[in-house]
């Protein structure tokens, strides 16, 4: 079987109808989420809510497209974005934190190609591997390269959106 390589135009088009990641011309469908991939999704948000808000930034989910290079788009589970928003309603391009909510399905592509492509957004201050098993992994960009922490209990200091988050509301 040849594949056919797409072009952006062509990709948008499509993703308009289902939601569709785009990486290096190849369109990667979005499976449907657990009922405790979505629980867990929900106690991030509202947690992440008020401090976004109080600084001013926008909280996104799932349903927005973020663009990480001219050829790969895709739908974090849950991003931070304090700059002004781009002209595409659907689009943002310049998030502060990023996380994604680990699955056997995801977990390769959050732990590998998303990790490198987020961490290469010069906007990017943190990005979260949260595991449903009761674990958030952290990536925090520094001056001198990126710091990882494991948490499992206790409370995550953020830089953006500026705040505290405790790890026993996420995992009740």
């Amino acid at each position: 079987m040849v594949e056919r390589q797409l072009s952006l135009k062509e990709y948008l088009a499509l993703e308009a109808e289902e939601r569709l990641e785009y990486e290096e011309g190849q369109l990667l469908a979005m499976a449907g989420d657990s009922r405790e991939h979505n629980l867990l999704l929900t106690r991030l948000l509202l947690r992440l809510f008020p401090l976004a808000e109080a600084r001013g930034c926008r909280l996104l989910h799932q349903t927005v497209r973020l663009k990480v290079a001219e050829d790969r788009y895709y739908y974090p589970d849950l991003m931070v974005v304090c700059a002004p928003p781009p002209q595409d309603p659907y689009l943002e391009e310049a998030p502060c934190l990023v996380a994604e909510v680990l699955s056997p399905s995801t977990e390769a592509r959050d732990r590998g190609t998303k990790l490198r492509a987020y961490l290469a957004l010069p906007s990017l201050q943190a990005y979260l591997l949260v595991d449903p098993k009761g674990l958030v992994e952290i990536y925090r960009k520094t001056e001198g390269g990126v710091l990882y922490e494991v948490h499992r209990e206790g409370s995550i200091l953020l830089d953006c959106p500026q705040g505290a988050l405790d790890l026993r509301e996420i995992f009740p």
